[in-house]
């Protein structure tokens, strides 16, 4: 990459191949979105076009009103015949002596289409929910490519989710089928799933158990409700004609995740999804025909819904899975993957990011990374000092770094600036995709100047993946997106800032904020500048209650070495980065932060340290020692 003062951009060599590479393309899709959305939905093949490219009713709305689809179709029918012998997934299971799996396009094709003939065998129709509590096997994505298929709905559960997490689940959707294995890989250790999947199936509609033998452990198997999956699989044709969907049925349903309430089911639906997912995964990781991809997110997640299984493979690309721990049996598994598969194009989160720095050059030794052309970061804003890391270390300063913001709503990346044409600021997500209108609101609603920090919110006519509803809860709809600012605009509940070159950074959510004296300051912008101390590997910041000050700032850091006065040093640091107002109270030196396994750090656990409230589920967590070791630690230093 060229740096210019504070900004990088893309080599002539890279954006004369890439596929965007002009700063008009912003130009004419923003001159007129639906437009620019309807040429976008061209290039995929509808069993009936559009009669309409887009409806209003605030704050509902509907995108190719009219057209008929069927996204597995678009990911076979339409590849085949260019694409058949081609590798479509490579599975990497977690211990090294198991050997990888392979499926090119007609492989899993084949396997598809089966396993949609076992579903409408076990009674699933169109528009039946199926629950799906899967580790990251191939079966995880046949599964869904399966239901896609015949129009069913699938929620997919994240495999760590504990029995209680799952129930919830499954209640709300109502699915009569669950599709679980035996067990899996994880450290070293068999998760027993089939086991956890067995409690939470209690108490619901869930009739039927398809399960996948991966372990080989000892498991109940109940007969009649239990049914493996590879009997079925025997003698099923392997073909099964492609549902026809309307743009509006739903796809699927995704759950997201707090540590209180109920969690929200997001609704995607087949038309806009599938348009959004092609065209976002093309043009921000630039895919050729060469291309190895790996994205590290759970398939539990909407990253891994559009960019481990639907992107990828509506845009004929060829992706890696992998089952284990990125740091396992060795903290450069991670860096062996990408060597072994030649990845390309490799898109992980700030936390594994800061993680991989924590261990030091020394596994790096032997890794040269040579194949990678494109970088990309997702989950959270990714502080400067992991960008620059990330860019010097794995990127060999040549590679873009796409840093994605998307939520699991939108179904799709939002704000990113282009690889073909930049510009790249450190700790700046960047520019919002062709056709999107993002702005920054201040507490009336009115645009923000830049370097003001306000609320992000996209405006009309959104994007073809935004979610059509919350299910089965429309209150909660309305209430969480549109009752901010109004019907007519959607609000993200993310602070953000944009800089003078348009280029938006995301400082934490909404609901991170900590008022210190009537000052508002988001965690975010605390972490990140901390974490600019070349010592600390990676930190938490949270409010606490404070008599005078009504809340005051907290620290836990994680550290690369040790430092001799710690509270002093991260005083100062807080002290020149951002001024008097934001110094912590207090700074506690932990061995790792409550984590979910998809890398986001659990603050509302650490504050909930000091306010005496309960801790709630940790079994989500990917750490849930770490919650009892600094409880220790906050108890002995009060």
């Amino acid at each position: 990459m060229i740096k210019k003062g504070n900004l990088y951009y893309p080599t002539k060599e890279f954006k004369k191949q890439a596929w965007a590479n002009s700063p008009s393309v912003y130009k004419e899709a923003n001159k007129n979105p639906k437009r620019f959305w309807a040429d976008l939905a061209g290039e995929l093949v509808w069993f009936k076009k559009w009669k309409k490219v887009f409806e209003h009713n605030p704050p509902y709305f509907k995108w190719f009103v009219g057209g008929k689809i069927n996204i597995t179709y678009n990911i076979f029918e339409r590849n085949l015949e260019q694409r058949k012998n081609k590798v479509a997934l490579i599975w990497e299971p977690e211990p090294l002596e198991e050997r990888p799996r392979i499926l090119t396009y007609y492989q899993l094709y084949k396997e598809v289409n089966k396993f949609a003939n076992v579903l409408k065998k076990l009674g699933v129709k169109k528009g039946d929910r199926v629950g799906i509590y899967l580790p990251m096997i191939p079966e995880v994505i046949i599964a869904m490519l399966a239901c896609a298929r015949i129009g069913a709905i699938h929620s997919v559960v994240f495999s760590a989710f504990s029995p209680q997490a799952l129930k919830v689940r499954l209640q709300d959707t109502e699915a009569k089928i669950l599709i679980t294995a035996d067990g899996y890989w994880r450290r070293g250790k068999v998760i027993p799933l089939k086991n956890n999947a067995d409690k939470g199936i209690k108490d619901t509609k869930v009739r039927k158990v398809v399960v996948v033998r991966r372990i080989g452990n000892k498991i109940d198997f109940k007969k009649g409700r239990d049914f493996w999956w590879h009997e079925l699989m025997e003698n099923q044709p392997e073909y099964c004609r492609p549902a026809v969907m309307d743009a509006e049925d739903t796809l699927f349903i995704l759950y997201t995740s707090g540590s209180t309430g109920k969690p929200k089911g997001c609704v995607h639906v087949c038309g806009g999804y599938t348009v959004q997912a092609l065209w976002t995964g093309k043009l921000i990781f630039d895919w050729k025909d060469t291309d190895i991809f790996w994205s590290t997110s759970d398939m539990g997640w909407v990253t891994g819904h559009t960019y481990s299984c639907y992107s990828p493979l509506l845009n004929g690309v060829t992706f890696v899975i992998f089952e284990g721990a990125p740091d396992w049996p060795s903290a450069d598994r991670w860096a062996q993957i990408i060597d072994k598969y030649g990845v390309t194009v490799f898109y992980t989160a700030p936390t594994a990011i800061r993680m991989f720095a924590k261990y030091g050059r020394e596994i790096l030794k032997g890794h040269k990374f040579e194949t990678l052309r494109l970088l990309g970061s997702v989950g959270e804003p990714i502080d400067e000092a992991a960008w620059q890391w990330y860019f010097r270390e794995i990127g060999k300063k040549r590679c873009p770094i796409v840093d994605t913001w998307w939520q699991t709503e939108t179904g799709g990346i939002l704000i990113t600036s282009l690889p073909g044409i930049g510009p790249f600021r450190p700790a700046y997500t960047g520019i919002p995709f062709p056709g999107t209108r993002f702005e920054i609101f201040d507490e009336k609603g009115k645009p923000t100047k830049a370097g003001q920090e306000g609320a992000l919110v996209l405006l009309p006519p959104f994007v073809p993946s935004l979610l059509r509803g919350v299910y089965k809860n429309p209150k909660k709809y309305l209430s969480t997106y549109w009752s901010e600012y109004g019907k007519k605009v959607y609000f993200t509940s993310d602070a953000a800032v944009k800089d003078k070159n348009g280029l938006i950074r995301i400082v934490g959510r909404l609901d991170d904020v900590i008022k210190i004296a009537g000052h508002r300051l988001t965690t975010g912008e605390l972490e990140a500048a901390i974490n600019l101390c070349p010592s600390i590997s990676e930190c938490a910041v949270v409010g606490v209650p404070d008599k005078i000050k009504g809340e005051v700032p907290v620290v836990f850091v994680v550290l690369k070495k040790k430092i001799p006065d710690l509270k002093k040093t991260v005083v100062a640091q807080v002290l020149k980065e951002i001024g008097p107002i934001a110094l912590p109270k207090e700074v506690y030196q932990v061995e790792d932060l409550p984590k979910t396994r998809s890398g986001k750090i659990m603050r509302r656990i650490l504050r909930r340290l000091f306010t005496g409230e309960k801790l709630g589920d940790l079994s989500t967590l990917a750490n849930p020692e770490s919650v009892k070791k600094i409880k220790k630690i906050v108890k002995k230093m009060k």
